[in-house]
């Protein structure tokens, strides 16, 4: 089986890539530069098979996907700067890539006949109650950019083939590039004092757990819409900041221990408005992912002492 992964130089396509290696599988990746440009950490994907590709350019998609001729195609390729995409001169280049680029290659996907994996996020919602959403709920109420052209990659992808995933994550967190929990390390190390929100719950996934379920997805015919994200209970910002510290201490890293670094509880309305409106409510209801007979991620917590284990902070 032949796998060509868009988005390599970012978190989950770089660990997508060595879960396929891992397997024994095809994979091709790409990506917008000449040569891989992600992190070198002597992992398969440093000398996979690349290809460079513009999404936004569909004579590029078609001319690549004709030629690598992929059974499954995943879709990891996204703008995902939230607060950046709602500047008036970004939202055009945030819809070519989102939407434009996510049609394209939908549309080879169909002529090619193969499988899609489209990675989306809880962000289609608008992000309000308490109960968790369900990955086949239709009640779509973007509240940023960012939701609005993802939903509308989401809808090219299910409008165009019948053979695709639209995994749903949020909170994602990976070796490969920038995150909440990178930051929330740095910024620890020069201050001693950190308000985070308290008031956005979700879970967190690492994109190392969510590879190995996606290529599990693509080895079956088991298509729709799923959501996935690490087990282990749904947390706010601020659980997350207190229990990255925790592990962090206990991993010999004492300039994050409570009697240096305090952290205090925040509403959103008290820490200040962010160019995009967040989403209050990122519960997703992972259910499905068992009742299709795969297996859900580890918890979050797990994940976590993994991820600190990994990089070097």
């Amino acid at each position: 089986m032949k796998v060509f992964v868009t988005g390599v130089a970012g978190q989950l396509g770089h660990d997508v890539m060595n879960e396929l290696a891992g397997r024994g599988y095809e994979g091709v990746g790409s990506d917008l530069k000449e040569e891989y440009s992600g992190i070198k950490d002597g992992t398969p994907v440093e000398t996979m098979p690349y290809v460079p590709m513009d999404i936004t350019d569909q004579a590029s998609v078609e001319k690549v996907l004709s030629e690598v001729r992929p059974d499954v195609v995943v879709h990891c390729a996204a703008w995902t700067a939230v607060d950046l995409a709602e500047d008036e001169d970004k939202k055009e280049k945030v819809r070519a890539i989102n939407v434009d680029g996510t049609k394209y290659i939908a549309q080879m996907c169909k002529k090619l006949d193969c499988k899609m994996i489209y990675l989306s996020t809880d962000y289609v919602f608008d992000g309000q109650g308490e109960t968790p959403w369900e990955p086949d709920c239709k009640d779509y109420k973007p509240l940023n950019v960012y939701g609005e052209t993802k939903l509308a990659g989401e809808l090219a992808v299910s409008e165009t083939l019948e053979k695709y995933f639209i995994v749903r994550i949020a909170w994602v967190f990976g070796k490969n590039g920038k995150n909440f929990i990178k930051t929330m390390l740095n910024v620890g190390k020069t201050h001693d004092t950190l308000t985070v929100v308290n008031d956005q719950i979700g879970t967190p996934t690492y994109t190392f757990d969510l590879a190995r379920l996606l290529v599990d997805m693509l080895e079956t015919e088991k298509y729709g819409y799923y959501h996935a994200t690490n087990e282990g209970g749904y947390i706010s910002w601020y659980d997350f900041t207190k229990e990255i510290f925790r592990q962090a201490v206990e991993l010999g890293h004492t300039e994050y221990s409570e009697d240096r670094l305090t952290v205090k509880p925040v509403t959103t309305a008290e820490y200040g408005v962010s160019k995009a409106a967040r989403p209050f409510n990122s519960r997703l209801d992972k259910s499905k992912l068992v009742e299709n007979g795969f297996t859900p991620l580890p918890t979050w917590q797990d994940a976590l002492n993994r991820y600190l284990r990994e990089i070097e902070f």
